[in-house]
């Protein structure tokens, strides 16, 4: 596994370093042990706090992140740490069963796409579009509703749109304000599949 540590605005140590990466290790063979990389970044968040941000790709377009805030940069990690061990420890089957069935497959139906950040900040002048801050290109994967709930899920994400495998129609799933999962299913997006 691939393991980046960035320290922003602030120096890690040694002795940090090499917790993070003992720590992310042990989730690693724990959990999956097919990680392909892991990123953690510490930053200072207030007057006394430490923020973490550790983000591991677990698979092709597969990201587990998860973030946490505490007065001690080891505290920090190590909530964070525990939110990534958690979600992989509540998704372990269903990952392993995912790479297994996508080393069985040929070719992973997908869907190129671009992913636009927008601001979220109103422009003053009466502009009709909103300004675009980022551009990148994307996959929309062909999934089941179940597997997009897990992704959702693994990624802190607000929603997810994807290929519907059952049918191949384009859906969305989002997190609502209540905590549960909203799902998308448009009518007229479904391709008729042959027999």
């Amino acid at each position: 596994m691939q393991l980046t540590i960035n320290g922003k605005q602030m120096d890690l140590g040694d002795a940090l370093r090499e917790h993070i990466a003992d720590k992310l290790e042990d989730i690693n063979e724990k959990y999956f042990n097919r990680a392909i990389e892991s990123i953690v970044t510490m930053s200072p968040e207030g007057n006394a706090f430490t923020k973490t941000h550790i983000s591991i790709r677990v698979g092709k377009d597969i990201m587990v992140m998860s973030d946490a805030t505490a007065p001690e940069p080891y505290a920090s990690f190590d909530s964070a740490a525990e939110k990534v061990a958690k979600q992989l420890r509540r998704y372990k089957k269903k990952l392993r069963d995912h790479h297994d069935r996508m080393d069985a497959a040929e070719a992973i139906k997908h869907m190129p796409a671009q992913n636009y950040v927008l601001s979220s900040e109103e422009e003053k002048e009466e502009a009709n579009d909103p300004t675009v801050i980022a551009e990148m290109v994307t996959n929309i994967q062909t999934i089941s509703v179940s597997e997009a709930v897990m992704r959702l899920d693994l990624s802190g994400e607000n929603a997810l749109l994807f290929r519907n495998a059952q049918h191949e129609g384009l859906n969305m799933i989002y997190r609502r304000n209540d905590g549960n999962i909203g799902w998308v299913d448009p009518e007229g997006t479904q391709k008729t599949l042959s027999a």
